[in-house]
This record gives structure tokens, sequence and C-alpha cells, in this order.
């Protein structure tokens, strides 16, 4: 699973690489993503642990496996995780618009909750 992750990173889409090139570095919303990440018996494209978000883009081969890509929302979403699916003709064509919806999503998310501290001494 970690080998099929890493060559996952290393062989991007196009979408993949442009829509990551915004992610990256905390540079959207100060959050950190990763890519290719293993969860369970799944990769997700992205991942921001923070905000329990995960961003698929999607090509072609999608549309003939609408009945898998539910199953594995299903799941994903089972383990508290939001799921946001584009196409990665979206993202090359719209891509202001999935950002805003990336941010419109972690901006109507709970943030979670801080532990409690206590003072030394407690």
């Amino acid at each position: 699973m970690l080998n099929n992750a890493k060559t996952l990173r290393t062989n991007q889409t196009e979408a993949e690489q442009r829509l990551w090139y915004h992610l990256r570095a905390h540079r959207f919303m100060g959050l950190k993503f990763k890519r290719q990440k293993p969860m369970g018996r799944y990769i997700v494209d992205f991942l921001c642990v923070e905000q329990r978000l995960i961003i698929e883009l999607d090509g072609g081969q999608h549309a003939e496996q609408v009945a898998y890509d539910q199953h594995r929302d299903a799941w994903l979403r089972s383990q508290g995780y939001t799921v946001l699916r584009f196409w990665n003709n979206e993202v090359m064509q719209q891509l202001e618009g999935v950002l805003e919806q990336i941010r419109c999503t972690i901006s109507l998310s709970p943030s979670p909750s801080p532990s409690p501290t206590r003072g030394r001494g407690e």
C-alpha cells in the first residue's frame, strides 16, 4: 500500500499537480495537506487531518465505478471525514471555483475542540 501511494505521488495527473500547488506548504488557509495518503484499504488523493477533509480528483474512469466510489466515500465518512470530489476538468478549467468550494467546506466545518489544559501542579 505504501509503495503504491509513493508511485501515485510521483506520477500525479496534471490536475493533481495543479491543485497540489495551491494546497501544499500551508499555502491554503494555513492548513497542512498530505497527498496520496493511505487510509484503511484506500489511498486518498488529498487529506487535511486537522479539518478531517479528503479531496478526491476524478478522471473519466470514475464514471464507470460510481458504486465503488460511493462505497469508498461512505467508509471514509464513517471514519469522521468529509469527502469532496471534483472532476479533473473542473480543476483544469475552474480552479478558483474548486478552491472556493474547498474554502466554503472548511468554513462550514466545526473546528476541532482544543484539548483542555491544566495549570502546573493540578
